[in-house]
């Protein structure tokens, strides 16, 4: 009894919610029983999977890398400053978190496709083609990836009491001076959890990338693209499960490192 109050669980509400501890359990159990433990060792170590791992890697971190350079800047303006528009900047930013990918693929594919205006110039000035490139499945990574990082550095800056910044300004230190030697130590959790959480997102992306980079192996045929067409078109379910295994092992492991920085307040 803690104030008055039952912490027995109301027997109506523990079926629900078994079943709903069921419906994201059961089809990963379903999953690690269709594994082939005897040949997982050698389809890990197969050529088509660590080219796809290689690929999905290279990618996600490009990925990670452009959230970084425009996000913390972003994030810092969204939770530090009265910039006009925040609210509207805000919601165009976590627009990718509930527009389905392939909308985004598409999206990216009108922005800065070779018969577009950006598309054409960068093609003319620079020599870069970004659809169906591993430039452009970084892209379309970096796309999804994008608002994991905004929303949790933004998040970490404002839990942070910005005491330290004003202090370190009565003794004389510049705004850019506060910003590197202040201001991002400080949220260097927040920074470090937000770009796991958007190289997770980017590390699994399917939608975005297919649409806007295609399947090639050894150019854009990243893990979960690989998983999608070893299933649907050559119909080697093993190597779809070997991938889709990786792919969960990835996924829980990024879990487990930010179960702390992520999920402590729900605990």
């Amino acid at each position: 009894m803690t104030g008055g109050v039952s912490r027995r669980p109301l027997i109506g509400l523990v079926i629900p919610a078994a079943v709903a501890v069921l419906f994201i359990a059961l089809p990963l159990i379903g999953l690690l029983a269709h594994v082939d433990w005897s040949t997982l060792p050698a389809q890990l170590v197969s050529t088509d999977v660590l080219t796809s791992l290689r690929l999905s890697l290279e990618c996600s971190v490009i990925a990670v890398a452009i959230s970084l350079v425009i996000g913390i800047p972003l994030a810092y303006l969204l939770a530090r400053t009265a910039i006009p528009g925040r609210r509207v900047i805000r919601g165009l930013v976590t627009l990718p978190l509930v527009l389905p990918p392939v909308v985004g693929g598409i999206a990216l594919q009108t922005a800065f496709g070779t018969t577009t205006p950006i598309g054409t110039l960068l093609h003319n000035a620079f020599g870069i083609v970004l659809p169906f490139s591993t430039a452009g499945a970084a892209m379309a990574e970096a796309f999804v990836g994008f608002p994991f990082l905004v929303i949790t550095v933004e998040a970490g800056l404002r839990s942070r009491d910005d005491h330290y910044e004003e202090v370190a300004a009565t003794l004389g230190a510049r705004p850019w001076r506060r910003f590197w030697r202040v201001t991002l130590p400080l949220a260097a959790p927040s920074i470090a959890a937000g770009a796991a959480l958007c190289w997770a997102r980017a590390l699994g992306e399917f939608g975005a990338t297919i649409t806007f980079a295609g399947s090639f192996p050894g150019t854009t045929e990243t893990l979960p693209v690989a998983a999608y067409s070893s299933f649907e078109g050559s119909g080697q379910i093993g190597e779809a499960i070997t991938l889709s295994l990786l792919l969960l092992a990835i996924s829980v492991l990024v879990l487990v490192v930010l179960r702390d920085r992520w999920l402590g307040a729900l605990r």
